[in-house]
């Protein structure tokens, strides 16, 4: 890029968004940061929430491209996940359509397919960003909201956006499964610039759907369609396997933890009598 590329980076108080505040810059992006309250260390930051339509498109307008963390990022009640995620992304996506923004990255989660069963351990076998929504959540479910979501304003309205199913993104793998689902602070930054600026021409779609892990040794996931769209991962979460091995031993194959993508999420709860 030529000249800085103004972002609203949403949910900018968030740890993955620490990652990009620090990195993304120095990539040719300027940042309007923005959450549900303003940031200490950032005065000139936007503080309105999500479920306020005409403070998100004020947000929107003027920018060249989205970057939607925001929202609530762990398990809650669905009445929560539907005002925050569910008709939070609709508002941005109303916004951005209204301003004629044309890229949006949404911050996807593996927890839109959690019910994916894992590959066989020495099969070879990768899980491609292709494979079909199975949420294990409320905060899943409103992650496959927001990949229909995008689906339906790509078709209808033309915005292209790249959904990244953000694996465990952390300075440090910290169990036993993040040795396959870890996505660095470093290659998180490298993976959005990725999604900000890479055309969406065929044979990608419009709305494209990718898998954020780093280049991991003992990977679930196939990086092919990020690598597509000109994802070059640098870190390896081997790097720090024996550490971790050491503290939490190796995943027992018969816990769900190893048998499905949403871990101790996927663990049944039969219907109350």
């Amino acid at each position: 890029m030529t000249e800085p590329r103004t972002v609203l980076l949403t949910g900018a108080a968030g740890g993955v968004a620490a990652h990009l505040r620090a990195r993304l810059p120095a990539l040719g992006h300027r940042l309007r940061l923005a959450d549900v309250r303003p940031l200490a260390d950032a005065p000139a930051s936007l503080a309105f929430d999500l479920r306020d339509p005409d403070a998100v498109r004020e947000a929107v307008r003027g920018v060249d491209a989205v970057v939607h963390l925001g929202g609530i990022s762990l398990e809650d009640t669905f009445e929560n996940i539907l005002g925050a995620n569910v008709q939070g992304t609709y508002h941005l996506y109303e916004a951005v359509r209204a301003e004629g923004v044309r890229r949006v990255v949404v911050a996807g989660s593996n927890h839109a397919v959690g019910f994916t069963p894992l590959p066989a351990p020495g099969s070879g076998d990768l899980i491609g960003a292709d494979a079909p929504q199975r949420p294990d959540t409320n905060y899943g479910l409103s992650k496959a909201f927001a990949e229909n979501l995008a689906s339906l304003y790509a078709d209808r309205h033309g915005i292209e956006t790249v959904t990244i199913r953000i694996g465990s993104c952390f300075e440090e793998p910290r169990s036993v499964r993040m040795l396959s689902t870890w996505l660095s602070p470093g290659d998180c930054a490298r993976l959005v610039h990725a999604a900000l600026t890479a055309p969406l021409a065929p044979p990608l779609a419009r709305h494209t759907v990718v898998n954020g892990i780093s280049a991991n040794t003992r990977a679930w996931w196939d990086l092919s369609t990020a690598r597509a769209i000109g994802y070059r991962p640098q870190d390896d979460a081997e790097e720090y396997a024996e550490k971790v091995l050491a503290v939490h031993g190796p995943l027992d194959p018969g816990h769900v933890d190893a048998r499905l993508i949403g871990g101790h999420f996927t663990e049944l709860e039969p219907p109350r009598a």
